[in-house]
């Protein structure tokens, strides 16, 4: 079993951010520490850097890129507006592990995260068991940024399991052009519904439908994403499942969506009540063909290693507070609830880290100079 100070299990933009104030405060990677450096390390489960950045579609690009924000310490640099997001994100993000020296540790699966027990099976007080595919890790603190790219929604529908066309999620998207021709019911009311929506209608007949008529709104001001964030925390705080970002915080108009309005594409209907074998019956007992439904359904956070920590509430979230979990204060979750958005992520590292090193059990080690 390898020991280390701060374990971070992740490294998209929330674990990068707190790796990134691990090291300016004075923590060295394990990989190259010395017997009396407080220690870091970062796992993570994919083949390179990047995060989800890795595997989103190609025409999403710089231009339509959601709310971008920068990771501490190293702008992004200058992008062509036109460039895919998945070419550029991904080697701004290995260029950021290389400037600050992170040594990110991949590909490494995190399998379950534990409390350490005695000889009788007793659970204890000392540093947390990760259990990795490769070994096993005991950290003082565990900061779980894992995100919610692997967790894909699918919302059950009776009959979608007789459908003869074909189902899949945005997480598996690549491009308009295989369904050209087609008739596509698209799901959902955030962001990815509207821009693929916009993207397919060039090519085929599309047919958007969401369970709610969608709340738009002409700009985000400070006050009302103060006020989201507010609702968003007090939800995991009580151990709710955190709402994903639209339903926080309303739909805002963007260029895609005034495009798609323009063309007469953005005409949302009212969910669907059952799939049928060839399209969807209607509330009102119609039916509309369909040979692709495109599920744009959103994301879960993937927490499934923490299991054995027992930490979800009858509600099926887990109580977090200001990052920190409120049943085990050995462990951060970030990137969850009010910190999931690129908004909150780089602020939610920082925070970690500062709440680790007001820990009485922490020795603050030599903050290294900004």
């Amino acid at each position: 079993m390898r020991s280390v100070d701060v374990l971070v299990i992740g490294a998209g933009q929330a674990g990068l951010s707190a790796a990134y104030h691990l090291q300016r405060r004075g923590f060295v990677p394990a990989t190259r520490a010395s017997v009396d450096d407080r220690t870091f390390v970062v796992l993570d489960a994919e083949d390179g850097p990047g995060g989800a950045w890795r595997h989103r579609w190609a025409s999403l690009k710089m231009a339509t890129v959601n709310g971008i924000y920068e990771l501490p310490g190293f702008p992004v640099p200058p992008a062509d507006p036109n460039a895919s997001s998945r070419d550029v994100l991904p080697a701004y993000f290995a260029d950021y592990e290389q400037r600050f020296n992170l040594d990110v540790q991949r590909p490494v699966r995190v399998k379950a995260v534990r409390r350490p027990t005695t000889a009788d099976g007793m659970e204890t007080d000392g540093p947390l068991i990760v259990e990795t595919d490769s070994e096993t890790w005991s950290a003082g603190h565990v900061i779980n940024s894992t995100g919610t790219w692997t967790r894909p929604h699918w919302p059950y529908y009776p009959g979608m399991e007789n459908f003869r066309g074909r189902q899949l999620h945005v997480r598996d998207y690549k491009s308009a052009d295989e369904f050209a021709g087609q008739r596509v019911v698209i799901v959902g009311a955030g962001i990815s519904a509207t821009q693929l929506l916009e993207e397919i209608s060039h090519v085929a007949d599309t047919f958007w439908v969401t369970r709610n008529e969608p709340v738009w709104e002409d700009r985000f001001s400070t006050p009302k994403i103060r006020a989201a964030l507010a609702r968003a925390e007090e939800r995991v705080r009580e151990g709710l499942p955190p709402q994903s970002i639209v339903r926080v915080t309303g739909m805002h108009r963007t260029p895609w969506t005034e495009r798609a309005e323009a063309r007469g594409v953005l005409m949302r209907h009212p969910m669907f009540t059952r799939i049928e074998e060839h399209g969807v019956r209607m509330p009102d007992g119609s039916f509309e063909p369909a040979d692709v439904i495109l599920w744009a359904t959103g994301f879960r956070a993937e927490l499934r290693h923490l299991a054995p920590l027992r930490l979800r509430t009858r509600h099926g979230g887990i109580r977090v507070a200001n990052g920190r979990s409120l049943d085990e204060p050995r462990l951060f979750v970030i990137g969850y609830g009010p910190s999931q958005s690129t908004i909150g992520a780089n602020r939610a590292g920082r925070d970690a880290v500062i709440a680790i090193l007001s820990d009485p059990a922490t020795t603050e080690p030599t903050a290294i100079p900004a």
